[in-house]
């Protein structure tokens, strides 16, 4: 099993017997973006002490000087709110389902169980790729469909952890009529979706039932 969030997903939030298999947080490319604001504002808070230092009237001198400072802390506000995102963004791999929470105040919450997975894929730049970062997109039975999730660290070791989950833990929790019933779920999201034609719907159809 493969924890590596900081702050652990609430085993709660789990059934009985359902298992941890994977408990991330985002990867910290998360954080490009306002660890770049916060360099950016630090260089102006630099220019506006010697501008303010320059300045022929009083009240532009103090102008510049307050200015710094705004510029400084909402920079390292949009860092705060970037880090609380980021501890209360949980990606979640179980012996039942896929599960991913996300919010500081309110809660958004997708649960994808195991048997109605039909394909993971992953996504990434140059960029992602040299840093192991990337995107994941789940298709599923769902009427949701696909599910994409961003800044996945190690995509593609992720990837492997459902495969491998679905072949040892969603196999063995549906059988029989219960089965049937995924694939033609699957088989109808599927031809909804565009993914098979009528004619490969209605033959895979027709091979399920026989």
């Amino acid at each position: 099993m493969k924890y590596d969030a900081a702050m652990a997903f609430s085993r709660k939030s789990l059934n009985p017997d359902e298992e941890l298999i994977l408990d991330l947080n985002p990867h910290w490319w998360h954080f490009v973006a306002p660890v770049g604001a916060l360099i950016v504002a630090l260089v102006l808070a630099i220019f506006l002490s010697k501008w303010a230092g320059q300045a022929d009237w009083n009240w532009l001198e103090e102008f510049l000087k307050w200015m710094r400072w705004v510029v400084v802390a909402l920079a390292l506000i949009y860092f705060g709110l970037r880090l609380l995102v980021w501890n209360t963004t949980h990606f979640v791999v179980t012996s039942h389902r896929v599960i991913y929470r996300h919010g500081v105040i309110g809660k958004i919450g997708i649960d994808i169980p195991l048997e109605r997975v039909n394909n993971v894929s992953i996504h990434q730049t140059v960029l992602e790729r040299l840093v192991n970062a990337g995107d994941l997109l789940i298709e599923s039975g769902g009427e949701d469909g696909q599910q994409r999730f961003t800044d996945i660290k190690g995509p593609d070791e992720v990837q492997n952890v459902i495969h491998n989950a679905i072949r040892v833990h969603g196999g063995s929790r549906s059988g029989g009529v219960n089965t049937s019933v995924s694939q033609l779920e699957r088989l109808e999201a599927m031809f909804q979706r565009g993914s098979l034609t009528k004619e490969e719907f209605e033959d895979q159809k027709q091979r399920l039932l026989g």
